[in-house]
C-alpha cells in the first residue's frame, strides 16, 4: 500500500488543447436536440468550455485533499481512496462506482458520511478504482468480470485490517456488490444498493413474473431498444470503439456525456444536475487515464464470462433507495426475490448517479440503515 499523488503531466494537458483545438465535427440533422444522440451545440459549447476555461490543475488540487492509496491485489495495481470517519465509533464503509463515472462519483458524500453524528457515529470510507477504471490497472487478461472484482476488493478490505464490512454500490457497483454478498458473506454485514441488477428477471419463469415484474420487464425491454445500443457495442466490441475513445477527447466526451444527460434528474440539460467543471473532471480523468475501452470491456467480460448466480436469495441485509429517474426503477417484489430486503425508500428526486446529484438525500439513507444494523 502506497500513497498516491494524481499528477498529469503538462505535456498530456497540451496534447489533449491540442486534439481539442484541431476537432473535425460532424453534421447533425436540424432541431434534432437530443434524439439522434449527443446533441452537437452543447457538445461544442461543452468542450470550448473544455480547451479555453476548464483548470484540470485546480480540480487536480481538490482531489488530491483526499486519501489517495495504491496496492497490488493478484497482480492488478488497484488505486483507491481511504478517507477515516471522524467519530467515536466508525465502520468500514466499501463504496463502489460504476460506467461511465469513476470514483468521483462519491466526492461530495464523502464528508457527509465521515463526519460523526451526534452519537459519534461515523464511516470509514474505501473507496476502489474498478480494475480498468481511472488510476487502476488495466487488466490484460480475458474474464474480469464482477465476481472477480468482488473478490480484488474482498482482498483489499481484508489488507486494511476490516474482516468485517458493509458495501454501498450503484450501477456496475450493484453488481460487484451483489457478487460481495455472495461469495464473501462472512465479510459482509450488510449492502446498500440503488439501483436492482436487471438480469435477474431473465432467469424467472415468465409465467411467475408479478404484474408489477412484467411491466418493469416490458418497460427495460423497450428501454433497451431505444437506449441501450451503447451497452451492446461494449458488451459484443469494444476494442472496435476504444480506438475512437482513445484518440478524440470530443468523441470521448459525447460517448459520456450522452449517459450523464439521460440518465440524471433533468429537464434535457445536464446542466441542471451538474457543473461543466465536475462533468469535464470525470471525462478528463477517463481521457487522461486512457481508460475509454478499458472500462468498456467490463460489459465484454460479463456477458462472455458471466458468475453464476445465487441458487437462493441472498440473506446479507440489504438496503435499496431508489432514484424516480434512473433507467428503470424495479418493483419492491422483484427485489425481494435477490436481496433480504430490510429498507426500501422511494426517493423524491434524483437520478442514476444519485452520490452526485443528491449526496444529502444518499447519505442520510446510507447511515440510517447502516447504523441500525448493529452487525460490525
Amino acid at each position: 500500500m502506497e500513497k498516491f499523488t494524481i499528477a498529469i503531466s503538462e505535456k498530456a494537458i497540451n496534447d489533449l488543447n491540442l486534439r481539442l483545438s484541431q476537432t473535425r465535427w460532424p453534421d447533425e440533422i436540424k432541431d434534432s436536440d437530443w434524439q439522434y444522440g449527443t446533441n452537437l451545440s452543447y457538445v461544442k459549447e461543452l468542450c470550448a468550455y473544455w480547451e479555453h476555461e476548464f483548470d484540470w490543475r485546480k480540480q487536480e488540487e481538490t482531489l488530491n485533499l483526499f486519501h489517495h492509496f495504491r496496492t497490488d491485489i493478484d497482480g492488478l495495481g488497484i488505486h483507491f481512496i481511504y478517507e477515516k470517519g471522524k467519530g467515536e465509533k466508525s465502520i468500514p464503509l466499501l463504496l463502489i462506482h460504476g460506467w461511465p463515472d469513476s470514483f468521483l462519483r462519491f466526492q461530495k458524500i464523502i464528508p457527509l458520511l465521515t463526519q460523526a453524528d451526534a452519537d459519534g457515529f461515523s464511516f470509514d470510507l474505501v473507496i476502489p478504482s474498478i480494475p480498468g477504471f481511472g488510476f487502476s490497472d488495466h487488466p490484460d487478461q480475458k474474464g474480469m468480470n464482477t465476481e472477480k472484482v468482488a473478490a480484488i476488493f474482498s482482498k483489499l478490505m481484508t489488507g486494511l485490517g476490516y474482516p468485517k464490512f458493509v458495501v454501498q454500490g450503484g450501477d456496475w457497483g450493484s453488481s460487484i456488490t451483489e457478487k460481495l454478498a455472495q461469495f464473501h458473506s462472512p465479510q459482509v454485514s450488510g449492502i446498500h444498493l440503488t439501483d436492482i441488477p436487471y438480469t435477474h428477471l431473465f432467469e424467472i419463469p415468465p409465467q411467475e413474473l408479478t404484474k408489477e415484474e412484467q411491466e418493469y420487464l416490458d418497460e427495460g425491454k423497450k428501454w433497451q431498444m431505444e437506449h441501450g445500443a451503447y451497452a451492446m457495442i461494449q458488451a459484443t466490441k469494444p476494442q472496435t470503439l476504444s480506438y475512437g475513445l482513445n484518440d478524440s477527447p470530443v468523441g470521448l466526451a459525447a460517448w459520456i456525456i450522452e449517459k450523464f444527460q439521460q440518465w440524471s434528474d433533468n429537464k434535457g440539460n445536464p446542466e441542471e444536475q451538474f457543473t461543466k467543471d465536475e462533468l469535464l473532471t470525470n471525462i478528463a480523468l477517463y481521457w487522461f487515464t486512457q481508460t475509454g475501452g478499458s472500462a468498456a470491456r467490463i460489459y465484454y467480460e460479463n456477458l462472455h464470462t458471466p458468475s453464476e448466480s445465487a441458487k437462493e436469495r441472498l440473506e446479507t441485509p440489504t438496503a435499496a433507495a431508489i432514484f424516480p429517474k434512473d433507467l428503470i426503477t424495479a418493483p419492491r417484489a422483484f427485489g425481494e426475490r435477490v436481496f433480504n430486503i430490510q429498507s426500501w425508500n422511494l426517493m423524491p428526486r434524483g437520478g442514476h448517479f444519485a452520490a452526485l446529484e443528491e449526496p444529502e438525500l444518499l447519505a442520510d439513507d446510507i447511515r440510517n440503515f447502516f447504523k441500525n444494523l448493529n452487525q460490525i
